[in-house]
């Protein structure tokens, strides 16, 4: 057997740079480069690995957590077809990874992680950095990744990775098991060197299957199918990933079944298509959250049935409802003892299509959604006007951004208040336009997954929109886009304070308490002083942006238009309203104070116990 005497680090990337995809025919290298900041116990290994492997390509960036993040919305844009490796140092390098890791994980989108770890011979224990346990020698920081990664392995000597590379293409390549992959090497480990099979590093192409259901289960759906009234579908971000947005809007307009959009699963169809009620649950449009209601039959396709999805289990109060799952993943599928449809969404589709064979619902339940559909679309037009009001409200700037933006452009969102009135209000025109990460809803992933969606689509327009609160959390990687030429568009709207959390403080009787930047009154102790000075313009130019600033919407249309024409990242700031938002949001379930001295927590605990008499187990 042919060997090559390579160190642990070199092996990896070796590895790494040879690993490909295949799907319906369309072949693409698996890793688009590697991710992070060198540091002690990483460079003399992997980060030599890559230096006399520079065809395998490394970006610099500020903090590893927003690595874990551009890597994420990279292989998020590429439909799971693509993604980064992300390194780090050890101890805080390495932890600092850790929440981008449950990011990845709970979206189940694929990033192999590779921190590096503590020295295995342990001899000069304990290294800067190191955490000690009394407990066991056999334990470091890394075991932390545990919980939040789908793959975990500690390779303690070099022939290890033999077995443990083909593991963690095997995770990372699976629709039903992606998610965050942890590769943790000791950093002595990391320098050793070993006769490594050549057969190891050959160009390997794994090939991504579209698994068919059970054919009895099959029969079963187009039983449950023929015989609702009012079936409803839940599409999810699988219907995306798994490119079914053809043949579902095919499905739909055969028959006559609508459809309801997920956070992920928004952009399945066309917003003005006639069968599309848009955003389903807690933050649902009125026809969405009616029609759930109603429905005696949901099929979920891709979906894993978050609490903003089923609105805290209260949006489907059909006694009779039945549930249909369409998922790759057997987990999911058989969430609410549905019927399992266990296989690709694309590929099932497709067999239900021809299953169905003339089957449609009755033409005036289609009319009916058509219906509710356009009201919903002139109500988005009322929001969109513009008021005249300073400081603008915030959905008159989703308005003049989704106005302005291509079919094809692409806008991001992770956490606040945002999201909400995104989901409500954006008007999708392509399946890869939205992209929102709210299984995580991550503070602090706008900026960093800007970098990586205009990696995986650089011939679109990227449309960054973001907080206060978020852009103080992590604006470092702008630098990042600076170093790289890369360019974003930043939307960065400024109420100073957290208008999700003070209007959810709100709606359970806190009264906004501890959510506005302002200084502490010196008389009640309170932050209720005058608002903070932040300049966050200076702070944006700071850091290499080209920066526009905006006070209304007529100035925020042209900065729109000259920040399209720029080729670096720009940031256009503008102030919003911190309490005008949209209204008409479904329950969502916050627990709220059981006794308390303060009557609107009173108030809104006897609200709380109301919506928990609508909540139902689906059995």
């Amino acid at each position: 057997m042919d060997t090559n005497r390579l160190t642990v680090g070199q092996a990896v990337v070796r590895f790494l740079k040879n690993q490909y995809v295949e799907r319906d025919g369309i072949e693409n290298p698996f890793f688009a480069g590697c991710l992070g900041i060198f540091g002690h116990g990483i460079i003399a290994g992997v980060g030599q690995g890559l230096t006399q492997n520079t065809d395998f390509r490394y970006f610099m960036t500020r903090n590893e957590q927003s690595s874990v993040h551009i890597a994420t919305a990279y292989a998020k844009m590429k439909n799971r077809m693509g993604t980064f490796a992300c390194i780090s140092s050890i101890g805080p390098g390495a932890t600092n990874m850790i929440t981008g890791a449950a990011c990845a994980t709970i979206n189940r989108i694929p990033v192999l992680l590779i921190p590096g770890d503590i020295f295995a011979h342990r001899n000069v224990a304990p290294v800067l950095q190191q955490l000690e346990s009394p407990g066991s020698q056999d334990i470091s920081v890394n075991d932390c990744f545990k919980p939040v990664s789908k793959y975990w392995d500690r390779i303690s000597r070099p022939e290890q990775l033999i077995t443990s590379l083909p593991e963690v293409m095997r995770v990372l390549t699976s629709p039903a098991d992606t998610g965050a992959v942890t590769l943790s090497l000791p950093q002595d480990v990391q320098a050793e060197a070993y006769d490594f099979p050549e057969e190891l590093f050959r160009k390997r192409v794994w090939k991504i299957a579209r698994p068919r259901p059970d054919l009895t289960s099959l029969k079963e759906a187009i039983g449950l199918i023929k015989a609702s009234r009012k079936p409803l579908i839940v599409s999810g971000g699988g219907v995306i990933y798994s490119e079914a947005t053809a043949i579902l809007q095919k499905f739909v307009e055969k028959t006559g079944i609508p459809v309801a959009e997920t956070f992920a699963g928004k952009g399945a169809l066309p917003y003005n298509h006639p069968s599309n009620l848009g955003a389903a649950g807690a933050t649902g449009t009125p026809g969405a959250n009616e029609i759930s209601g109603e429905a005696d039959l949901i099929i979920g396709i891709g979906t894993r049935y978050s609490d903003f999805t089923t609105a805290s289990k209260t949006a489907f109060q059909n006694p009779r409802v039945k549930f249909i799952n369409i998922n790759v993943a057997e987990f999911d599928a058989y969430k609410h003892c549905a019927l399992p449809l266990t296989g690709d969404a694309k590929a099932t589709l497709e067999e239900l299509l021809v299953e169905l064979g003339e089957f449609r619902v009755d033409e005036g339940y289609v009319k009916r959604v058509a219906e509710l559909s356009r009201s919903w679309d002139k109500l988005v037009n009322g929001f969109y006007n513009v008021s005249g009001n300073i400081p603008v409200e915030q959905a008159e700037v989703v308005g003049a951004v989704n106005d302005f933006a291509g079919p094809k452009d692409v806008v991001l969102c992770a956490a606040g208040s945002l999201p909400g009135d995104l989901h409500k209000l954006w008007r999708t025109r392509d399946p890869k336009g939205f992209h929102l990460e709210y299984g995580y809803s991550t503070m602090g992933y706008e900026i960093a997954a800007g970098i990586g969606a205009k990696m995986a689509c650089p011939d679109r327009e990227i449309y960054v929109m973001v907080g206060d609160g978020n852009y103080l959390m992590m604006n470092n990687e702008i630098v990042t886009a600076i170093q790289e030429g890369i360019k974003c568009t930043i939307i960065l709207l400024n109420n100073n304070g957290f208008a999700s959390i003070g209007g959810l403080s709100q709606s359970i009787g806190s009264q906004r308490f501890g959510t506005k930047y302002r200084f502490r009154d010196e008389e009640t102790g309170m932050l209720t002083g005058d608002i903070l000075p932040v300049d966050f313009a200076q702070n944006a130019r700071s850091l290499g942006a080209f920066v526009i600033e905006t006070h209304d919407i007529s100035s925020l249309k042209a900065a729109l238009d000259e920040a399209k024409s720029r080729t670096e990242t720009t940031v256009i700031t503008i102030e919003t309203n911190l309490t005008k938002g949209v209204p008409g949001y479904a329950w969502w379930e916050v627990a709220i104070a059981e006794v308390s001295e303060i009557e609107t927590v009173k108030q809104a605990y006897a609200e709380y116990v109301e919506h928990k008499k609508k909540q139902r187990y689906y059995l």
